[in-house]
């Protein structure tokens, strides 16, 4: 359950920032359907792949990882 809700949010912020599925597995140098697995809940973010999509969407983990709500 964890990680499809780090999907919808971190879809919900990909989106608020405009960016495409294929935009943010370039900036995270990776294939589309790899970055298509976090999205989708199929897989977790590692610590290194958490970090980075934090920082390129400038969010929290604490919001990505449901401990806030913001």
């Amino acid at each position: 359950m964890i990680a499809q809700e780090l999907g919808r949010r971190l879809k919900n912020e990909r989106k608020a920032k405009g960016f495409t599925q294929k935009v943010m597995a370039e900036k995270m140098g990776m294939v589309l359907q790899q970055y298509q697995t976090y999205e989708s809940g199929r897989y977790q973010l590692d610590y290194e792949k958490l970090k980075q999509v934090c920082i390129i969407l400038d969010i929290s983990a604490d919001y990505l990882l449901g401990i806030t709500q913001y």
